[in-house]
């Protein structure tokens, strides 16, 4: 065995476990900390004072001077009775990670710890250091972080963290909170006009999320031994283990102690941090597990799901463990999702997705879910587009992972309402709830609370009081995905909004007008929704004749951001201009690019490095025990057998490797990076990966267990 492997193997037999303690029994004694909340700030400021932070927060208010002055003495006095020395703007750029310089309270001239409101409220970071898609040359390297006083100050290790936006210095977004703070704005706006036309009192909405994030862990001294996991985040060889999840007995099971325990510590890390986590089990396949929170506000929710990633990666080093947020980094077993659960609330804390026990208030719920269907119908190639990655292609459409066929799952029985909405006569205006009990939204309630049908293989679906959107990536900032979803229902709102209000201008009784418009909506849109097997060869024949989008290839896929449609919906609501959107999409192939550059790099070092010379010094091993003659002819047949078939998936794999580093040397002379791109999913990974994978596969399995090299998933997967 070589002794990468052994080592590896040997330290895991050895490790022990240590038992986690929460700093109280009860959680309400420590949640939220480690945060400058509202109630912290209300406690530390003057009455005036926090009212202009409220304005701030809730009609986007510009802070003063002043009053930054007194909010940033606030927070650092409370930071340094906490032993804080350091402060940093905490911001997402477009790498897909959380960034952060720190810089120290303690002003050596004055000789005093000093955070002054300026610095509270923007600082200056490289902006050509991070992805920026050309929009800023090395030379022009101002940007500017921004406090977004909606989401809430923190502590991290030992260190302040201010949530911030990252802008250009001529103001370009660079980062993922920006276009969602203003998609969320823009849906906020459209959504309140129709919230209005069934409820006066309403003068606001908010955007509810809830992130379930899916997650591997394994062994920090395993991980370690695979270059591949290290280098990529999944593994780029791996025979399929005796035993994977075919029993099913993996799946909220017995959760194992190391990982218990690691859970726990991360948990209360989290909740000193204010997230409320809530869910902990183990999911689907071996090693994997999911972590779920309470619903939040749209913004503050992916500001907590990025941060507990970046908690749950620093925790697992106390444990021996590495966590992994790769979408795919065991073949043939499921993949991690991050399923986003969306809903809105109206400012008198109505959800709009969920039924009620008033016949007429269903209208309301039906205008809001029809409207959503009718978005997602129109805007399906720029859904896909919003959760295009590397990593998501190896899980779309695999293992219990939604298609790259956005649909949108209901349940028989809500689907059979909109068909009758869709379908009965005329209506007449009347005094009663005739007309409702005629169309049967009377029966909503009882239908959603009985229709209990899950579809685990639909990208979107209906969950009784939200939808959810499962095709999002495990590894990914869920801002982008909810930045489209966000937007193209304002769009659709919009549209709905001005189409009634012409038709009660025409004479049509409201009531009327609002069924009207939304049977055509059903209509229009009947194609999106989908109650079978997403993951059937069936449906990918049937939505192609339903004229549905089936882009497999994120390099494809993220075409839909930059066509004139995409531009001019970006545009119109303010979210973001032709040249940022421009911009992303040239930083999101590069990105693609790169990532397939190094799986390719792995597959050629590891494929020539390791699995080669291991193979070839077995077949030195088998000839020398078997007294062999010249060109095989030895006496047991059995051998010959086996050294043929090592030899030909040698020269397999040697012949694919040296084929697909020529390959990849033409492909990366094609200038345009759209193109580029294209081409290393086509005559790179489509072409090299999956057959040279088969080959070193194959002969993980010919080999004697003590001669392979790479650690094998059982391994990986099972010890821990």
């Amino acid at each position: 065995m070589s002794n990468q492997r052994q080592r590896a193997l040997d330290v895991v037999q050895k490790r022990t476990t240590d038992r986690v303690n929460a700093p109280s029994d009860k959680i309400s004694d420590f949640f939220a900390a480690d945060v400058f909340d509202m109630n912290k700030m209300r406690s530390a400021l003057a009455p005036e004072t926090f009212s202009k932070v409220q304005s701030a927060i809730n009609k986007g208010k510009k802070i003063d001077v002043e009053t930054a002055n007194q909010i940033a003495s606030a927070v650092k006095t409370w930071a340094l009775s906490k032993g804080i020395t350091h402060y940093t703007h905490w911001f997402q750029p477009l790498t897909g990670s959380t960034a952060e310089k720190h810089d120290s309270f303690f002003n050596a001239q004055k000789g005093v710890e000093i955070l002054k409101g300026s610095a509270l409220i923007q600082q200056e970071p490289d902006a050509s250091s991070f992805p920026n898609g050309g929009i800023r040359s090395t030379f022009e390297a101002r940007g500017y972080t921004a406090w977004d006083p909606s989401s809430p100050i923190f502590i991290w290790g030992r260190t302040l963290c201010i949530p911030t936006v990252f802008v250009s210095y001529t103001g370009e977004a660079l980062d993922y909170k920006t276009p969602l703070l203003k998609a969320s704005d823009a849906i906020n706006k459209t959504a309140t006009k129709v919230c209005q036309m069934f409820d006066r009192n309403v003068n606001g909405m908010s955007i509810s999320l809830g992130c379930e994030q899916e997650y591997f862990v394994i062994d920090r001294a395993l991980y370690n031994a695979r270059p591949d996991l290290v280098m990529a985040g999944r593994t780029v060889f791996g025979h399929h283990p005796a035993r994977g999840q075919q029993l099913d007995d993996h799946y909220f099971g017995s959760i194992p102690s190391r990982v218990y325990n690691y859970m726990k510590d991360f948990e209360i890390e989290c909740l000193k941090l204010g997230i409320p986590v809530s869910t902990r089990h183990n999911e689907v396949a071996p090693s994997q597990f999911e972590v779920a929170p309470l619903f939040e506000d749209i913004n503050v929710a992916t500001d907590h799901n990025s941060l507990m990633m970046d908690v749950m990666d620093r925790v697992a080093e106390r444990h021996s463990l590495k966590v992994l947020f790769h979408e795919k980094p065991f073949a043939g077993l499921n993949g991690s999702g991050k399923h986003n659960n969306w809903s809105l609330i109206t400012s008198t804390g109505v959800n709009v997705f969920q039924p009620s026990s008033s016949a007429k208030e269903n209208l309301q719920f039906l205008t809001f879910l029809v409207n959503t269907i009718k978005a997602i119908h129109d805007n399906a190639g720029l859904l896909r587009a919003s959760i295009a990655s590397a990593g998501n292609d190896h899980r779309l459409g695999a293992n219990e992972a939604p298609p790259a066929i956005m649909s949108v799952f209901l349940g028989s029985q809500l689907t059979a309402v909109l068909d009758a909405l869709e379908n009965n006569g005329d209506l007449q205006v009347d005094k009663g709830d005739n007309m409702y009990m005629k169309l049967g939204i009377d029966k909503i309630p009882e239908i959603i609370l009985d229709n209990t049908d899950r579809n685990r293989t639909s990208p979107f679906a209906f969950t009784g009081n939200k939808f959810e959107f499962r095709a999002v990536g495990s590894d990914q900032n869920v801002a982008e995905p909810m930045t489209v979803l966000n937007l193209i229902v304002a769009k659709q709102l919009k549209e709905f909004h001005e189409n009634v209000t012409q038709r009660i201008e025409k004479g049509e009784d409201k009531k009327i007008a609002i069924v009207n418009e939304l049977r055509g909506y059903i209509k229009a849109s009947k194609a999106i929704r989908f109650e079978g097997d997403g993951y059937s060869q069936d449906w990918e024949t049937e939505a192609e004749k339903r004229g549905l989008p089936n882009v497999k290839q994120s390099a494809r896929a993220l075409d839909a951001y930059v066509t004139d449609d995409a531009k001019a919906l970006f545009e119109d609501f303010n979210v973001m201009s032709a040249l940022e959107l421009e911009a992303r999409n040239e930083i999101q192939h590069e990105n693609y690019i790169m990532k397939l550059q190094i799986e390719a790099r792995l597959i050629s070092e590891l494929g020539m490095t390791q699995v080669v010379p291991a193979a070839i010094r077995y077949q030195s091993k088998l000839m020398a025990n078997g007294s062999a003659l010249k060109d095989f002819g030895l006496d047991n047949s059995h051998v010959k057998t086996i050294l043929e078939k090592v030899n030909g998936h040698i020269n397999t794999i040697q012949t694919q490797v040296v084929e697909m580093n020529k390959e990849r040397g033409e492909v990366n002379k094609i200038e345009n990076t759209r193109d580029r791109a294209i081409a290393y999913s086509d005559r790179i990974k489509g072409k090299y990966f999956d057959a040279i994978r088969v080959a070193v596969d194959k002969l993980e399995l010919l080999l004697d267990d003590e001669d392979w090299p790479l650690l094998k998933y059982r391994e990986m997967l099972f010890l821990r």
